[in-house]
C-alpha cells in the first residue's frame, strides 16, 4: 500500500505561482510512475504531469510551459510547479502513484484561481 498526501493548494490570482507538494510513505516510490491529476466540477479527471522511470516527464497540453513536475524519491515526494496559474486552472489536485500495476491515489487539494 502507498499513502499519498497532498499540500499547498489554495486560492491564487491569475499569473500567480503556486507549488503543491505530495509525500508518500507506506512503501518506496522509486520503481513507480508519479503523477498530477486534476479534477474541475462537473468535468472528467485528468492528466496534468506525469513522470514515467526513464522517461521525460509528459504534460497536459495547456500547462506545458507553465507547470513542472519533480520528484525526490529520497524524500518520498513529487512536486507540482505550477506557474502563470489561469482560471482554467481551478480543479481539485489529485497525486499518483502506479506501482506493480496498481493506482494510488490522495485525497486531493483544491487550487481556485480568479481573475
Amino acid at each position: 500500500q502507498v499513502q499519498l498526501v497532498e499540500s499547498g493548494g489554495g486560492l491564487a490570482q491569475a499569473g500567480d505561482s503556486v507549488r503543491l507538494s505530495c509525500v508518500a510513505s507506506g512503501r518506496p516510490i522509486g520503481d513507480a510512475a508519479m503523477g498530477w491529476y486534476r479534477q474541475a466540477p462537473g468535468k472528467q479527471r485528468e492528466m496534468v504531469a506525469r513522470e514515467l522511470r526513464g522517461a521525460p516527464p509528459q504534460y497536459k497540453d495547456s500547462v506545458k510551459g507553465r507547470f513542472t513536475i519533480s520528484r525526490d524519491n529520497a524524500k518520498h515526494t513529487v512536486d507540482l510547479q505550477m506557474d502563470n496559474v489561469q482560471p482554467e486552472d481551478t480543479a481539485v489536485y489529485l497525486c499518483n502513484a502506479q506501482l506493480q500495476g496498481v493506482d494510488y491515489w490522495g485525497q486531493g487539494t483544491q487550487v481556485t484561481v480568479s481573475s
